[in-house]
């Protein structure tokens, strides 16, 4: 492909979207319009074209926060940014880099997190979003996040709710589909995976008939994790919900000198999990070198994101 028609890219929409789209099929969509109480991916779709996620929970009218994949949380200064309707938003201030080529294209936004009251944000969060795929039509997502306070420090409360929330489609939750949660540790059903330590986390279950496909959600073993040196503990609900929980067990703190940054993938996989193939992709994960956004130098172009180089 050429630099003009790269087979990854990002396509802006009207409504304020993104189309994440590979050799010219749309994989993903970042939707960000100010009336939606913070921005979200929909659809994710596996390689058979179908929506892995799903907009709200298919048996809680109370649950339409729940918009497939997104960040939240649910304590930041005791303010909920997690339910609706608390008056707190996440809205997307502008958008800073689009990067395309044959291997990724990458998005990087800048966030902004109200409490409803002060019209000055509480905290700016740079969001970088890139999407890959493989030989099978598998799709990659991989986000970096990190979180920069306006004040001095903030801190993000103990919950269970919150950074990086996936609401798998119906048909694959365990409760609602015929889905099945497996963790890093073959730990199989809620009831074995709830709020216990893993490196990754998958739901996988039908999308038709015939056809098996799921997500795998890995956290990087850089990112911090409250009260803990070791793996995060995970809140999964056999409905259909799955979220690393770095907050389970105590606070975290973000502060000016050394802001939070998270880094987490998602794979949207063939068939049913391959556990030794998880595995893998999460070694690879976590040997990887970080993005960097680098400030635009000449007027009239934007920042660029590309890995560090160790």
């Amino acid at each position: 492909m050429s630099d003009l028609f790269p087979q990854c890219e990002i396509v802006p929409q009207p409504d304020s979207q993104f189309s994440f789209r590979i050799q010219g099929q749309e994989r993903l969509r970042w939707h960000y319009a100010p009336h939606y109480s913070r921005p979200f991916f929909y659809p994710l779709t596996g390689p058979a074209g179908v929506p892995l996620t799903r907009i709200g929970h298919p048996g809680a009218p109370n649950h339409d926060h729940h918009r497939s994949i997104w960040f939240a949380h649910h304590r930041v200064l005791g303010i909920n940014f997690w339910a609706e309707n608390t008056g707190a938003t996440i809205t997307q201030k502008r958008w800073l880099s689009i990067d395309e080529n044959d291997d990724e294209a990458i998005l990087a936004v800048d966030l902004e997190w109200r409490d409803g009251h002060d019209p000055q944000p509480l905290l700016r969060q740079e969001l970088i979003s890139a999407i890959r795929t493989n030989l099978k039509q598998e799709l990659f997502l991989e986000l970096q996040t990190t979180f920069y306070p306006t004040a001095e420090s903030l801190e993000f409360q103990k919950t269970n709710f919150g950074f990086l929330a996936v609401r798998v489609a119906k048909s694959i939750s365990s409760y609602f589909g015929a889905g099945k949660i497996t963790n890093s540790r073959q730990q199989t059903g809620e009831k074995s995976i709830f709020g216990k330590p893993a490196e990754w986390m998958d739901y996988s279950g039908p999308v038709s008939p015939e056809l098996t496909e799921g997500i795998s959600y890995f956290y990087h073993p850089a990112n911090p994790v409250a009260g803990s040196t070791g793996p995060v503990s995970w809140h999964v609900r056999e409905d259909g919900w799955m979220g690393a929980s770095p907050c389970m067990h105590g606070p975290l703190e973000t502060t000016r000198k050394r802001p939070l940054t998270f880094r987490f993938l998602l794979h949207a996989h063939a068939g049913p999990l391959n556990h030794d193939e998880a595995d893998s992709f999460y070694q690879q994960f976590s040997q990887s070198q970080p993005y960097q956004l680098r400030q635009p130098k000449k007027r009239h172009t934007t920042a660029t994101v590309s890995r560090l180089t160790s």
